[in-house]
């Protein structure tokens, strides 16, 4: 069966957006990249986009060099361009810098990065024409969705390849996605009304240096990341309930006197969770349950501890000024200082990202070993494979294997990106920040890890059926096996494809459907 996807669907009707260069929120991006909201640039902040346009007219009619106005850039930075041919350069530099390659971006990340590349280039320190910034609205809203080449980007000046290619569509070139079809860029501004750019001094340069492919990347992985940590956490209390875990390793003095705060809200969690599910009575055996379910709060805590610091870094980012060089206007004051610098640098998001998949590829890691419990569940009470007469049936055997194998994909994909800078442009840029690839690494260790969620879900309710260990109704965690139960029915023989199960549970999970609604939520 197909697999629902978090992806942009029709419009909804969710509102505008107001792009201020100041007040946009992660949520604003996913409402625009996912469910259909359209932006409006704000008046407020027309005046200082005029402002800084004015100045950067005043220098390209001057001749005076300043990067990217009146130069060449990158290594070229030291080539002077005539007046009169300030314009060709624009032209020049998006079609040499629209170099990508690769499968193309989902399109609810190339609307995020529209709706991004909008917004920095709002706060008024970029140089642009007011109509720059209308345009890229009026291809998102009238869903004109450029197809931008996943792969080229650096991280520095910004992601220049994949940037160059969503801002192609604005002077007519390029392909672009209209009503799911691939056309061209062209044809699709005319079928639209919408007239194509000749793009002014500084204008190309404003379009293609920033961080807004990796921001748009990072946003929606965030996102996803944040609900799959709460998904995950009421699946591994349906596991431990399955599996009779020990309710001592969640008692709150514990986590008092080592009290991280991820640690603790966890801990807290589980327990009010596990509350209303007896714990079994014990005659032997071992004493303390493995580090897979014990560890829970420890693990699941650092995870969520590490995912906030992302979240306060992109908060910024997506109102930032992050082109070069920046224009800075005093109020009432024809007179603008130019400044070159390097805020297209993408290491913040590149450190964020890289932490953040880290941490999420080390909770894929843990569920893959309660999975393993599970289906050699022998000394809980479990048959192998959590199938009746195993060996004609196979069960969950290769479910796990398929959890194995995301998770040793995981370990490729954890490699830290910010650590491999490569010079380029004849060593003038000596130091990247691979920004872009630890974002889409980030969002693909979300995707496995929310499969590995999808597979101990299947197995855990399946486990707490053989096992007699059902949570009991009117509990949260009742609720949420019923809605699990809801996709997949109890198998008790007859192998079946496992798959369909998987994806069923997968949907549920992207759905949000997995999350456990608490009664009150502890701290």
């Amino acid at each position: 069966m197909p697999v629902k996807s978090r992806g942009y669907s029709a419009p909804d009707a969710s509102g505008v957006v107001i792009v201020d260069g100041a007040t946009l929120r992660l949520e604003d991006v996913e409402k625009v990249a996912r469910r259909g909201a359209t932006a409006r640039l704000a008046e407020a902040a027309r005046q200082r986009i005029e402002s800084a346009r004015a100045a950067i007219a005043r220098i390209a009619q001057s001749g005076r060099p300043e990067y990217g106005v009146t130069t060449g850039v990158g290594s070229l930075s030291d080539r002077l361009i005539p007046p009169e041919q300030t314009r060709v350069l624009q032209l020049n530099v998006l079609r040499s810098h629209a170099a990508g390659a690769g499968e193309p971006l989902p399109t609810e990340v190339v609307r995020a990065a529209l709706l991004l590349r909008a917004n920095a280039l709002a706060t008024g320190h970029s140089g642009v024409r007011p109509v720059v910034i209308e345009t890229l609205l009026a291809l998102l809203n009238a869903r004109i969705h450029p197809v931008v080449p996943s792969q080229g980007s650096l991280g520095a000046s910004g992601d220049l390849a994949p940037l160059a290619h969503l801002a192609l569509p604005l002077v007519g070139l390029g392909q672009v996605e209209l009503d799911g079809t691939i056309v061209p860029a062209g044809e699709a501004l005319e079928v639209r009304g919408i007239p194509p750019l000749e793009l002014e001094p500084k204008e190309a340069v404003a379009l293609i240096n920033g961080t807004q492919i990796m921001a748009a990347l990072a946003t929606l992985a965030l996102l996803d990341a944040e609900c799959l940590l709460e998904s995950a956490l009421g699946v591994a209390a349906l596991s431990a309930c399955a599996l009779g875990a020990r309710r001592s390793p969640f008692d709150p003095r514990l986590h008092q006197v080592r009290p991280h705060p991820g640690q603790r809200a966890v801990a807290a969690r589980i327990r009010a969770l596990l509350d209303p599910v007896p714990e079994p009575e014990r005659t032997g055996g071992r004493v303390q349950d493995p580090y897979s379910i014990r560890c829970i709060p420890q693990v699941y805590g650092a995870v969520a501890d590490v995912l906030k610091p992302l979240r306060a870094t992109l908060e910024i980012e997506l109102n930032a000024a992050t082109d070069n060089p920046l224009i800075f206007v005093e109020n009432g004051n024809e007179e603008a200082e130019v400044i070159s610098g390097g805020n297209f640098h993408g290491h913040p998001l590149a450190l964020g990202c890289d932490a953040a998949k880290i941490a999420i590829a080390s909770l894929g890691a843990m569920i893959e070993r309660r999975v393993a419990l599970l289906v050699d569940g022998e000394d809980y009470g479990l048959p192998p494979f959590l199938v009746a007469e195993p060996g004609l049936n196979s069960g969950a055997m290769i479910a796990h294997y398929l959890a194995a194998s995301l998770v040793a994909e995981n370990r490729v994909l954890a490699h830290p990106s910010s650590v491999d800078s490569i010079p380029t442009s004849a060593n003038v840029e000596d130091y990247n920040s691979m920004g872009a690839t630890a974002a889409r690494t980030f969002r693909q260790v979300v995707g496995n890890v929310e499969t590995i969620v999808a597979v101990e879900a299947l197995c855990a309710v399946q486990a707490c059926d053989l096992a007699g260990r059902v949570p009991p109704p009117g509990s949260p965690l009742r609720a949420l096996y019923d809605r699990i139960r809801q996709r997949v029915p109890f198998r008790e023989r007859d192998d079946h494809v496992v798959a369909d199960d998987i994806a069923a549970l997968l949907a549920l999970l992207r759905e949000g459907g997995m999350v456990v609604e608490m009664p009150v939520h502890p701290s």
